[in-house]
């Protein structure tokens, strides 16, 4: 039965350019979408980008640009994404964005305040502009950020804050009966044990003088949303909180947020308790996603080892990248990317996997009589529901890796059932078909994966009625690459 699917992924920073981690949780999320469309929903995958904040701010001062025009080029380039690694997202969200953004995460704040679980409060500590957090000591490595190595800011304002305490019973009830899935179970035992630790209050919110670049407090003149009223609120804020109350009602709650093992706590904890707090129901699952290293180490632009999907794809073509992150990246572990295996990868399944297996079938079919009328043979038709099964529990876990795993032993079987069956010498037309029949199936299980490739090779196929007649030749899918 056809419903609505609503998947995410996080609104990403905007101090620079996106690289490979930007692009796996990107083609991670497409991927999930694209499954689910292919299984008749009705699907609304949203994107975007985080605009506010200091750290974007003082970037825009330090080139002497506005901080809108210098957010505009980046969010830009985010855009860029979809066309490169061929993505399906259907609205990309701007937090600068005052007509969609900005009412709903007003709207959403005037909740929150209503409830009484927003007060004022004196704080002095430290505040980390590349995290845009506030820090604590145990937070820091000899007295630095571990992650930007700086010094963070020792900060003395008034803010208003967020009653979080509040809500840390009812956040860890959800997650352990699993109202609020988290995936995987590494993930969700980690939160779970920083919940139980306590939830404390969160600052909401930022003296106008200390940040103009922000979205107004309602109300209070002096003060802009810190970055969870103001990021977080995103969610909902696109699909029409605040704006249109039947669009929003049609898609929320979201089934599924993707994000990165660095920002669990947000949407795990702190977005919780803002949902609880506002009345709304919570999202009913949330996959997180580990590390991309790159060739065993930590990316840098120090070291250089920075991967830039623009040039991988330039160079190789988006199925060939999307496939990589895909198969060779664990949905639920940290993965990496290395040249070499890129290659091995990309020739052994993809040059000689897939595009080898179906050159060689439509090779076989473009001549091939009888076609019409004849049924699929009961052991292919069983291989195929098999994969289909197989495939959607581990889809349904968000183990992107396994799926694509257990497509491509589908392929490795025809390869199999070709040698064995040796169709260039008998033209048995039902062997013929049998192959038909399986290539289409691959590449309707690849789609989500592979869709450029997928969908030459189902253009390939000759229909009737729904029903397969025949095929043109299909060459050259994936060139060899060189050692």
């Amino acid at each position: 039965m056809r419903k609505e699917f609503y998947i995410t992924t996080p609104i990403y920073y905007v101090n620079d350019k996106p690289h490979v981690g930007h692009a796996y949780t990107n083609v991670a999320t497409d991927a999930i979408a694209r499954w689910r469309r292919a299984q008749g929903d009705d699907v609304f995958f949203l994107t975007g980008t985080d605009e506010h904040g200091t750290k974007n701010q003082r970037s825009a001062e330090k080139v002497g640009e506005e901080t809108q025009g210098f957010v505009d080029k980046i969010a830009d380039k985010f855009k860029d994404l979809k066309e490169v690694l061929d993505l399906s997202w259907d609205f990309f969200i701007r937090t600068s964005d005052k007509e969609i953004h900005w009412p709903g995460a007003q709207a959403l704040w005037k909740k929150l305040e209503e409830v009484g679980d927003i007060y004022w409060k004196d704080y002095e500590g430290f505040y980390c502009v590349g995290c845009e957090a506030f820090v604590t000591e145990k937070d820091l490595v000899d007295d630095v950020c571990p992650d930007h190595k700086t010094k963070p800011e020792l900060i003395k304002e008034k803010n208003l804050y967020f009653k979080l305490s509040k809500y840390s019973k009812q956040i860890e009830k959800a997650i352990e009966t699993g109202e609020l899935n988290v995936q995987p179970e590494t993930r969700r035992n980690e939160i779970l044990a920083f919940i139980r630790g306590g939830l404390e209050d969160v600052s909401f919110s930022r003296p106008k003088d200390k940040l103009k670049w922000g979205v107004p407090v309602p109300d209070h003149e002096d003060q802009v949303m810190y970055v969870w009223c103001d990021a977080l609120s995103n969610y909902i804020s696109a699909i029409g909180y605040g704006r249109d109350e039947k669009e929003f009602n049609k898609w929320w709650p979201a089934d599924v947020h993707v994000i990165g093992k660095d920002i669990l706590r947000f949407h795990a904890a702190i977005w919780p308790g803002m949902l609880l707090s506002a009345g709304l129901p919570l999202p009913k699952s949330i996959f997180v996603h580990g590390f991309i290293t790159s060739e065993g180490e930590k990316m840098s632009k120090t070291i250089g080892n920075v991967i830039d999907p623009f040039e991988v794809v330039e160079e190789f073509g988006s199925d060939a990248f999307r496939y990589y992150l895909l198969r060779e990246i664990p949905s639920d572990e940290d993965g990496d990317f290395s040249i070499d295996k890129f290659k091995e990868r990309y020739n052994a399944d993809l040059a000689n996997g897939l595009g080898n297996f179906a050159s060689r079938v439509t090779t076989l079919a473009e001549k091939a009589e009888g076609l019409a009328g004849l049924l699929v043979d009961e052991e292919i038709q069983n291989k195929i529901t098999e994969t289909a099964i197989s495939a959607a529990k581990e889809a349904e876990r968000f183990k992107l890796h396994e799926v694509t795993a257990k497509i491509w032993a589908l392929i490795k079987f025809g390869d199999g059932y070709i040698n064995k069956h040796k169709p260039w010498e008998t033209d048995d037309a039902q062997v013929i078909f049998n192959l038909l029949a399986l290539l289409d199936a691959i590449a309707s299980f690849a789609s989500p994966i592979v869709p450029k490739a997928a969908g030459i090779i189902q253009k390939s196929i000759k229909k009737e009625d729904g029903k397969i007649i025949g095929a043109q030749k299909v060459v050259n899918l994936f060139p060899r690459l060189d050692a």
